[in-house]
C-alpha cells in the first residue's frame, strides 16, 4: 500500500514553537511511525524536499524499511528543481533514499496531484502549501472517482502512477500529535460525501491498526 504523506517543511516554526514538541521527541515519533510503516510493509511517498517528510522518509529507511517513492516536478521550467536535487539524489548508508522518483509535471501539477499518488493519506503536519494539496487532492479526487456523472475515470490521463482510488477509497489519516486541532470540518464532510474516512490516530499504535484495517479492503489480498 502507497501511503502519500503530507506535511510541513518549516519544522522549527510548526513543532518546536506552535506545538512545543522539541527535536528529541519529534525523533522519537519519526522513529516509531517508521517502524508502523515497515511492520506493514506500507511505502511512503512524498515530495523530495527539505522537511518533516524528508526527515521520515530517511528514518524509515534507517530501520530498515523498504521502498520509497519520490515526487518532483522535473519537468518544471516556471520555479526550476535545482534546489530538490540533493534530496532527489540524498543517500543513507550508501543506499539512495529515494528508490523511484515520478515526474509530476510541473509545480502547479504536483501541488494539484500531489495526494493522488497514494493509496492512502497520512497528514504529518500542516501549513498553506499542505492544506492546499490535500484540498487539491480530494478536489480533484471528486473529478476522477466518478462522483460526477458527466466525467468518468480519467487518473491515466493525469498521469499513469496516479493510483489513489484504484484498490481501496481515498481514507485520510491524521497522526493528531502533529496537529493543534482536526482538519476542518467542511473538509471533513466532503472526504465522507466522496466514500472516504478520515482517521485520527495518537501513536504509531493505533496507525499500525488502521493501515492493517484499511489493507483489509485490499482486493485480491
Amino acid at each position: 500500500m502507497k501511503v502519500c504523506l503530507v506535511g510541513v517543511g518549516d519544522k522549527k516554526f510548526h513543532f518546536n514553537e506552535m506545538l512545543n514538541i522539541n527535536d528529541i521527541e519529534l525523533d522519537n515519533y519519526l522513529n516509531e511511525i517508521s517502524f508502523a510503516f515497515k511492520n506493514t510493509d506500507s511505502v511512503p511517498v512524498c515530495l523530495t524536499d527539505y522537511g518533516i517528510l524528508f526527515d521520515f522518509v530517511k528514518k524509515f529507511k534507517s530501520v530498515g524499511g523498504n521502498k520509497v517513492i519520490g515526487l518532483a516536478p522535473l519537468s518544471d521550467d516556471s520555479f526550476g528543481i535545482s534546489h530538490l536535487q540533493e534530496f532527489i539524489n540524498a543517500e543513507i548508508n550508501s543506499k539512495k533514499v529515494f528508490d523511484e522518483i515520478i515526474d509530476t509535471g510541473d509545480w502547479y501539477k504536483q501541488d494539484m496531484t500531489h495526494c493522488l499518488f497514494g493509496d492512502v493519506i497520512l497528514v504529518l503536519g500542516l501549513s498553506t502549501g499542505s492544506l492546499g494539496e490535500l484540498a487539491y487532492g480530494y478536489y480533484l479526487y471528486n473529478l476522477i472517482g466518478g462522483f460526477k456523472k458527466e466525467i468518468n475515470d480519467k487518473s491515466s490521463s493525469i498521469h499513469k502512477k496516479i493510483c489513489a482510488g484504484k484498490n481501496v477509497p481515498l481514507h485520510t489519516i491524521v497522526f493528531s500529535p502533529f496537529l493543534k486541532e482536526k482538519l476542518p470540518f467542511e473538509l471533513e464532510k466532503y472526504v465522507e460525501k466522496f466514500g472516504a474516512k478520515i482517521f485520527y490516530v495518537s501513536n504509531s499504535k493505533e496507525l499500525e491498526n488502521v493501515f492493517v484495517e484499511i489493507k483489509k479492503d485490499w482486493p485480491n489480498k
